[in-house]
């Protein structure tokens, strides 16, 4: 018999989404059967994603010919373009969120990580994309950034549900958590049904043990190289710790009783970098309840073929995962150092991605425009937007 290895992992309390998004996989309807075949009950998407997907498909031609006529900028097409494959989404994934009863079926947007830095702007941009998608399900990514994280009190006191991205660091977990809370009691003041609003905490996993694995092999000596590959999981395992004693307490139950959801940790960057390490480690070795892991396809399929759901395999690990730091720190890995080189360069790397993003966008409507015998102006927007960003780093 074949064993439905995502089912059981689901069961176990871990939610399977999809760290990937096309219009191409919404086209041709594969989302949704990964949504009724392999458990998928959320979608992710971040600026390389949709790099990635605007670069390999055909199918925005069509949008792209209408939005050259019209004479867009590159900004307001990447919005239209990213916006619309977003919406599509939600309404793919709208039978989960019924199902679960708004907890599921979500699917994520990011705001512009330009402004990770910026609050006011971020909060501006995360009302913008909460109204032009329109679906009760979508949520809007912010960085867990010092910027931040006031922008995620701010845009959760709107009533508008958010997923906390590019989180590394356990204290930067904590501070993410009281946003929440702030920002779920600032809701609740304003008048919002808190039952609508969700949230996730994306708590990134791989990446931690490529930076820290780096810096083993660096040091070099026996005790050092014994440490490789067991900083990510501890340091997700402590986050799991944190998350525990938050959400028991009274301040939350206060919010809970008011008609609250709270926010699930989600694994991210769960697909394994090091090809010594098993394929679905990130997956089998952070089992717990209420917590969901968003994987690229091929780790969703690999889980499917050979994954082992063996419980909660968090719950219990806390000492272990401790003592992982201790002897980290006692080899001389810096965990703070890490954690803040890790959030820098994520912040970086979505800045790239995005810069990708609008200039092949801008390629795209120049193109286009030239077949509509229209004046580029989407060249002069990404020129505003290049220096603009240069401005800023």
């Amino acid at each position: 018999m074949t064993t439905d290895r995502l089912g059981e992992l689901t069961a176990a309390g871990v939610a399977v989404w999809l760290d990937d998004l096309s219009r191409v996989r919404l086209s041709s309807g594969g989302l949704d059967q990964l949504r009724r075949e392999k458990h998928v009950a959320g979608v992710t998407t971040n600026p390389t994603i949709f790099a990635k997907a605007l670069s390999d498909a055909d199918e925005y031609n069509w949008q792209l010919r209408d939005l050259a006529t019209r004479g867009v900028e590159v900004e307001e097409a990447v919005r239209m373009l990213t916006t619309y494959d977003v919406r599509w989404a939600c309404d793919v994934m709208r039978p989960s969120y019924d199902a679960s009863h708004g907890v599921d079926g979500r699917v994520s947007i990011e705001v512009d990580p330009r402004l990770a830095h910026e609050t006011e702007r971020t909060v501006a941009e995360a009302k913008a994309l909460w109204w032009l998608v329109d679906r009760p399900n979508l949520f809007i990514k912010i960085p867990a950034t010092e910027a931040g994280l006031p922008a995620i009190t701010a845009t959760l006191a709107e009533g508008i549900s958010v997923n906390v991205t590019l989180i590394f660091g356990l204290d930067r977990y904590s501070q993410v958590m009281e946003a929440f809370l702030a920002g779920l009691e600032q809701a609740k003041a304003n008048g919002h049904d808190l039952s609508k609003i969700g949230s996730v905490a994306s708590f990134f996993v791989s990446r931690v043990d490529s930076e820290v694995d780096k810096r083993l092999e660096k040091i070099g000596s026996d005790e050092a190289k014994a440490l490789r590959g067991k900083a990510a999981i501890a340091n997700a395992q402590l986050a799991y710790e944190r998350y525990g004693q938050v959400f028991s307490s009274d301040r939350w139950q206060a919010l809970a009783d008011a008609g609250a959801h709270p926010q699930r940790p989600l694994w991210a960057s769960t697909s394994t970098k090091n090809p010594d390490y098993r394929d679905v480690i990130y997956v089998e070795e952070l089992i717990a309840p209420g917590t969901v892991n968003t994987m690229p396809e091929p780790v969703v399929h690999a889980y499917a073929d050979h994954g082992e759901t063996r419980g909660d395999t968090i719950t219990g690990s806390y000492d272990a995962a401790r003592t992982v730091f201790t002897d980290l720190e006692s080899v001389g890995v810096d965990m703070s150092d890490v954690i803040a080189t890790l959030e820098r360069e994520g912040v970086e790397k979505f800045e790239a991605s995005w810069l990708e993003l609008l200039d092949g966008v801008t390629k795209s409507l120049a193109e286009a425009a030239k077949g509509a015998g229209r004046p580029n102006r989407a060249a002069k927007g990404n020129a505003q937007a290049a220096e603009q960003a240069g401005g800023n780093a």
